[in-house]
């Protein structure tokens, strides 16, 4: 057994090394570059497996997590954020060293940055169709002239193409919502293209998001998927039907500290400093944060009966126990919870430890 005294993020290496070896070969399928989002895993580590299923590019979420990629080694990089004007210096910085690629929706974003930036940039065209968080609407042909003029008033910038993130796939529960929401990306996106192909003919479109990338037999028709979540997978992409248990490869191992069988309920070291508080309405009804799983030396099963973290404190888990579970539960035990949302867990943790002990370090924010 694992030597844990701590809330500790556990990781099983087969597990994922299958869903990003899936993920590799469907991108292979579709006929695009797999350039895969780190912000999941955050982990030189984690992304070197990668590499051995062909992977040359990466997607990150912020300037300085591309920096820590870029410290590393991988030297083809898209900040998949609008790009931040006030991190110029780290732009300029970066683009010495890694073929960059940023993201606007403005114009204003273009003219401060090229009046900043001395070396090459790569530009994407963040274009919104449906999710409405950022982006140019897909329609807003007029704005997206303007974003092109004024980038080629700017000789280190560098036209890369057009790029969208479908995030409310997040709300569906099949794959004929997936299929029906990656249609119309698609059909806008091929729009564009069209529309621009004659002033720039190597503009690529990028796409990503797990649930359709998960969900989808094949997705033709764009240059590059950018899916982050499914090398680990979560409770989230389970309820919406992008994975099944078997696939999740993270659980939080957590300390039992308390029991109360009166109310089936055990206490676990583990708690939202750990998990994150995202959380999941069960069919059922309850809310719900976790679901437990039971450790078995080299790995970890789904038990027959379920038992779910169903309140979270700073430092406090409350689980409810199956009757199983709670005869067999001892203070001192170690309970495994698979998280809701394994980006955030990853997030608040400082390693992985493997099923067979090896530590794999996380980005370090500090």
């Amino acid at each position: 057994m694992l030597n844990i005294t701590i809330p500790t993020l556990l990781l099983d290496r087969k597990r994922c090394l299958r869903n990003i070896e899936k993920m590799a070969e469907k991108a292979k399928l579709s006929g695009a570059q797999l350039r895969p989002h780190l912000k999941t895993s955050q982990s030189l580590g984690v992304a070197a497996w990668f590499e051995s299923f062909g992977v040359s590019a990466v997607t990150v979420s912020s300037l300085r997590m591309a920096k820590y990629f870029a410290d590393g080694g991988w030297s083809d990089i898209t900040v998949a954020f609008p790009v931040n004007i006030l991190e110029a210096p780290l732009i300029e910085t970066l683009a010495t060293n890694v073929r960059l690629n940023i993201l606007v929706e403005s114009t204003e974003s273009l003219i401060y940055l090229g009046e900043h930036i001395h070396n090459p940039v790569n530009v994407f065209i963040k274009i919104d169709i449906g999710y409405h968080r950022t982006g140019v609407a897909y329609q807003d042909v007029t704005k997206i002239e303007a974003i092109l003029d004024t980038l080629a008033s700017y000789r280190f910038f560098q036209f890369k193409g057009f790029l969208t993130h479908a995030g409310h796939t997040y709300k569906i529960t099949s794959a004929e919502e997936a299929q029906h929401i990656y249609k119309n990306h698609l059909a806008a996106l091929t729009q564009l293209k069209n529309q621009f192909a004659k002033n720039y003919p190597d503009l690529i479109l990028s796409y990503g998001d797990t649930p359709s990338c998960s969900m989808l037999e094949k997705l033709e028709g764009v240059d590059e998927l950018r899916a982050g979540n499914f090398v680990f997978y979560d409770l989230m992409q389970y309820q919406i039907g992008a994975c099944r248990l078997e696939d999740i490869a993270v659980a939080v191992a957590c300390p039992v500290v308390a029991l109360h069988p009166e109310r089936s309920e055990i206490v676990v070291y583990g708690g939202g400093v750990h998990f994150s508080k995202d959380q999941l309405l069960h069919p059922n009804g309850h809310v719900y944060y976790g679901r437990v799983v039971t450790l078995d030396n080299d790995t970890w099963h789904i038990p027959a009966q379920e038992s779910y973290m169903k309140s979270l404190s700073q430092e406090h888990g409350i689980i409810k126990a199956s009757p199983d579970l709670m005869a067999k539960t001892k203070v001192g035990d170690i309970l495994a919870v698979l998280p809701v949302h394994s980006c955030m867990t990853a997030d608040l943790m400082p390693y992985y430890q493997t099923l067979d002990g090896e530590r794999i370090d996380i980005w370090d924010k500090k």
